[in-house]
């Protein structure tokens, strides 16, 4: 067993029957529904690369233990030469989808890569549980399985903690134990993709307090399995518009989801984290879940970047607007933002550091600076295009409209852009640009940008005070310093 094709993934979606809740209805037949069908072939072309010579090497080894080719998100980091090759696929994944799929199944492998590379850490607490992440890991690596997860709590009260709110339930908690495993209830959220994966995996950011033992927990789970119950949210696309008209929301829409346990059965060897708040606190710092997938989140987010600055040069470029003075100005801005990402990129994979059990981790002060920064660089890659394209973003025809001989002459006529574009380039551009900066598909992406790894204010405040624990300032003490020394000749003298 090893890697997967396109059409084995689809067979395996084909297969379950996971309790799917879109628009008020259940969906009975996951491949053929509209919405997800598009997004199916994007997740299937994933796979498929896998087996392209032109890919093959950059993405995929020989796996060690089994003589069998696995994806490289299963590589287990020990040298910077590991950190290249999976930033490699990194890469060449986010560039099939334009950085827009942000769950695609290099980052929740990744996850689980790391959780099952530093197992000595759950050791400490259950050699049960530790035992169970090593075997996980085994399992989606040669089966090849696709994962989503869902680590945050419903936005109920936040105020209060998961034992005190109303119910003891809002938050997802286990119930009892029982002798097959442990019974789970409650909600999680934000499942991106959930309706067309393979299993969800659940854990959770740090912050409880003694009394959430019962929520603190951390297992995966078959995504059809009896009791879990997928609760999509509005879809920003209703898999029927063209392509023509909507390049990007027709192929990339991400469905998110809430996911909720009806008492839901989970097996002892599914179960990584029970019933221990300290555990739940420490498991993202001490097995470097919060590093190695950022990696990947900034690969992916270094793409997007550079495709949203793209966008913006093909619209001004289109409409001949990019010899002004001041959109070369806005235009640059954008550029030196890619390049300030790509450049921080090579930082976090060149200065890497290898940690007591052997594992090497991307420079984590360069990732969370790009995970700083980020969310304001891609708000405004959008700003910008919305602005150099204006009021003409809102008037495109159809491409029904291209196709009728009788307004086919009107629309060449008015809607050619600079010398040498034509109506027909000049819109599509224009559509593209709308998917991204105006369509409800693009406000979600950016929505997106801002908030998929968490709020950004307290993001920025954990930085600046985990940098300024192991930061001396010792510049600031030099410089104050030296006067006094000097005095201190001078008195000697």
């Amino acid at each position: 067993m090893g890697i997967k094709t396109g059409e084995e993934y689809i067979n395996r979606i084909k297969s379950r029957k996971p309790e799917v809740w879109l628009g008020g209805r259940v969906v009975e037949d996951i491949y053929n529904e509209p919405i997800f069908k598009q997004p199916i072939q994007e997740i299937a072309k994933l796979y498929d690369i896998q087996h392209d010579p032109e890919y093959q090497d950059e993405i995929t080894h020989i796996c060690k233990e089994t003589g069998e080719r696995v994806n490289n998100a299963f590589i287990f980091p020990k040298t910077s030469e590991d950190l290249q090759k999976r930033s490699k696929l990194f890469e060449v994944y986010a560039r099939m989808t334009y950085g827009l799929m942000g769950r695609t199944p290099d980052f929740l492998n990744v996850v689980v890569t790391s959780m099952a590379h530093n197992s000595w850490f759950l050791d400490k607490y259950n050699k049960d549980w530790s035992k169970n992440i090593k075997d996980y890991y085994t399992y989606i690596r040669d089966n090849d399985l696709f994962l989503t997860h869902a680590i945050i709590n419903p936005q109920n009260d936040r105020s209060k903690q998961s034992h005190e709110q109303k119910e003891t339930y809002t938050h997802l908690g286990t119930v009892e134990e029982k002798e097959e495993g442990i019974l789970v209830r409650g909600a999680k959220m934000l499942a991106t993709l959930a309706p067309i994966t393979d299993e969800v995996i659940i854990y959770s950011f740090p912050g409880f307090t003694p009394g959430d033992e019962r929520h603190a927990v951390a297992f995966a789970l078959p995504i059809d399995t009896p009791g879990l119950r997928i609760i999509c949210r509005e879809p920003m696309q209703d898999g029927t518009r063209s392509m023509f008209d909507h390049p990007l929301a027709s192929r990339y829409e991400e469905m998110d989801a809430l996911l909720v346990f009806n008492d839901v059965l989970v097996p002892w060897n599914r179960v990584f984290l029970y019933n221990n708040v300290e555990a739940a606190n420490r498991l993202y710092p001490m097995t470097g879940i919060a590093e190695q997938p950022a990696h990947q989140s900034g690969v992916r987010g270094y793409i997007k970047l550079a495709f949203a600055v793209e966008v913006a040069c093909k619209v001004a470029d289109s409409i001949g607007v990019d010899g002004f003075l001041h959109v070369q100005r806005d235009l640059g801005e954008l550029v030196q933002s890619v390049e300030v990402i790509r450049s921080l990129l090579r930082v976090a994979e060149y200065e890497f550091t290898i940690n007591d059990y052997g594992e090497a981790r991307p420079n984590p002060d360069a990732l969370e600076t790009i995970r700083g920064f980020l969310p304001e660089m891609y708000p405004r890659a959008i700003e910008v295009i919305q602005t150099i394209g204006a009021g003409g973003l809102l008037m495109s025809p159809t491409g029904a409209d291209f196709d009728n001989p009788e307004l086919r002459v009107d629309i060449d006529k008015y809607y050619g852009g600079r010398s040498g574009v034509s109506a027909e380039e000049r819109v599509r551009v224009f559509k593209l640009a709308w998917d991204l900066c105006g369509e409800a598909f693009g406000q979600r992406l950016l929505q997106y940008e801002r908030y998929y790894t968490g709020d950004p204010v307290r993001k920025r405040a954990i930085f600046y005070n985990k940098y300024k624990k192991n930061k001396n300032f010792t510049m600031v003490d030099e410089v104050l310093n030296k006067p006094m020394q000097i005095a201190i000749d001078a008195v000697k003298q």
